[in-house]
């Protein structure tokens, strides 16, 4: 393996390997962006005149409910009714993904899993042109692999990723992470893949209120692959928007804080409506990857255009019209900034 480009100061000036694309225009220093204590906010807050909102509708056994039109969904922004999009376009969408996965603590134990995970990498790749990126992180993060059309370069690197120390910065390595999909195409959806334990030990640039606000500004869709579990939890599959058959909760910005201090990984894809599967060192690894990889990607992409603007956390819940039963698991909230920024 070549040296990994490591996303601190000092730093190499290069791109990592494999990196195949050119900066877009107007964006410096694209294969490393600055860790977000470094950065000019304004460069970091997305606009909220569009916030997309991920929603998966099953069934009570568990299938996914598929030909649903945007007059079979209302979505509530604090209450308050909006104006329901349906992106129809879906499979053609490019997709930016980054794998950001744990190497430190206790990430050897299952190792021999996340070596698999290279292997089907293409289950979330979908039916259209996905550029993949690859992060591993323990007391840091290292940026492994650039964005890529070819998944091979990050099988090879999942394949040979050396252990880390005892550190877990999740939430350093999530914040590193939005930077690199902030700075991809504006027409790419965004896609985390974060592989790691639940909670955080040791990050020192970003802190669990920032990375509140920023996943809440960012349109990205965050899928966990949680390892080391209790007993309990790996009988626990997981859904943005609550647990499997719950609503939307309208929770306090300090009930949010408290849940990422917990369990970072849940919170996140709360926030975002994506996937959260515990696993351990067994058979079902595999089962549990194409689950959240057919969850993923049969999503309707929902979206608005925000009527109140008020800054901070909004709380967002999906329902369903004209009768129909089912359950919905979708984005749970998203953060809205000022005028001025």
């Amino acid at each position: 393996m070549a040296h990994a480009q490591e996303p601190f100061p000092g730093e190499p000036a290069h791109l990592p390997k494999h990196a195949e694309p050119l900066p877009p225009p107007g964006v410096q220093n694209y294969g490393h962006p600055p860790l977000p204590s470094q950065q000019d906010p304004g460069v970091l807050r997305v606009t909220t005149n569009l916030v997309l909102v991920p929603t998966l509708v099953e069934r009570s056994d568990g299938s996914i409910v598929y030909g649903l039109n945007a007059s079979d969904f209302s979505l509530y922004d604090n209450g308050v009714p909006q104006q329901v999009h349906l992106d129809d376009d879906m499979d053609l969408t490019p997709i930016s993904l980054v794998v950001c996965v744990e190497r430190g603590r206790d990430a050897p134990l299952v190792q021999e899993e996340i070596q698999q995970l290279g292997t089907l990498l293409q289950l979330f790749t979908g039916g259209g042109h996905t550029d993949t990126a690859l992060v591993a992180f323990d007391s840091k993060p290292v940026y492994l692999d650039g964005f890529s059309s070819n998944p091979s370069y990050v099988e090879q690197d999942l394949q040979n990723l050396a252990p880390g120390n005892g550190g877990a910065a999740i939430l350093d390595a999530v914040g590193f992470s939005l930077d690199l999909l902030e700075h991809q195409p504006a027409d790419h959806r965004r896609v985390l893949l974060l592989v790691s334990e639940s909670r955080d030990h040791g990050s020192t640039h970003v802190t669990i209120p920032s990375l509140v606000e920023r996943i809440g500004q960012s349109n990205t869709l965050v899928l966990s692959l949680v390892f080391s579990p209790s007993r309990a939890e790996l009988n626990n599959w997981g859904h943005g928007g609550g647990s499997r058959g719950t609503m939307n909760l309208l929770a306090p910005l300090m009930m949010t804080y408290n849940a990422m201090r917990k369990n970072v990984p849940r919170t996140l894809v709360h926030m975002t409506g994506g996937e959260y599967a515990p696993f351990g060192r067994d058979k079902r690894f595999q089962m549990d990857v194409v689950e959240l990889a057919n969850h993923a990607y049969n999503r309707y992409l929902l979206s608005f255009h925000p009527t109140n603007l008020t800054p901070g956390l909004h709380h967002l819940e999906v329902r369903l019209n004209n009768g129909l039963h089912a359950i919905v698991i979708a984005r749970a909230n998203y953060w809205a900034t000022s005028p001025s920024g």
